[in-house]
């Protein structure tokens, strides 16, 4: 047997649908983070990008387990001295809920070009509609 690498050209691009409610954060964006990836097909090559695009809605529904609402924290920096700001998992969900899920499946991508690429790929809504209709995206089950 040859081990077949597929080109950029020749990738077949499909569009799915998740909703998020319910679902619990970890879980979601490995599925999620799979699919980007392109791991769920045959043709799998490490270094294109051969995945699919992921609409979530429903962000701001997403669950988790034990005490991260109150205990998980999220860091960023303002670029001066003494900038850094956190939030905690319950603020970030009330305020801006598709960095929650986005910040998931970013850690989940490769840190090159290749995972910056793919990131750009996920749509996240925390409504449950979405603009992308136009597309025809089959539901994925989890």
């Amino acid at each position: 047997m040859r081990t077949v690498s597929i080109r950029e050209q020749d990738v077949e691009r499909d569009w799915y649908v998740v909703d998020a409610q319910g679902k619990t954060l970890g879980r979601l964006a490995t599925q999620v983070a799979t699919v980007l990836r392109g791991k769920n097909k045959p043709v799998f090559t490490p270094h294109v990008d051969c995945g699919d695009y992921v609409i979530v809605v429903n962000a701001d529904k997403v669950h988790v387990t034990g005490r991260k609402l109150l205990q998980k924290k999220y860091y960023h920096h303002s670029g001066y001295h003494g900038g850094i700001k956190e939030i905690s998992l319950r603020d970030q969900l009330r305020k801006f809920p598709e960095r929650v899920i986005q910040s998931a499946v970013r850690g989940m991508l490769p840190k090159n070009r290749l995972g910056r690429q793919l990131i750009k790929k996920l749509k996240i809504y925390d409504q449950p509609t979405h603009p992308h209709l136009a597309q025809k995206p089959k539901v994925m089950e989890l």
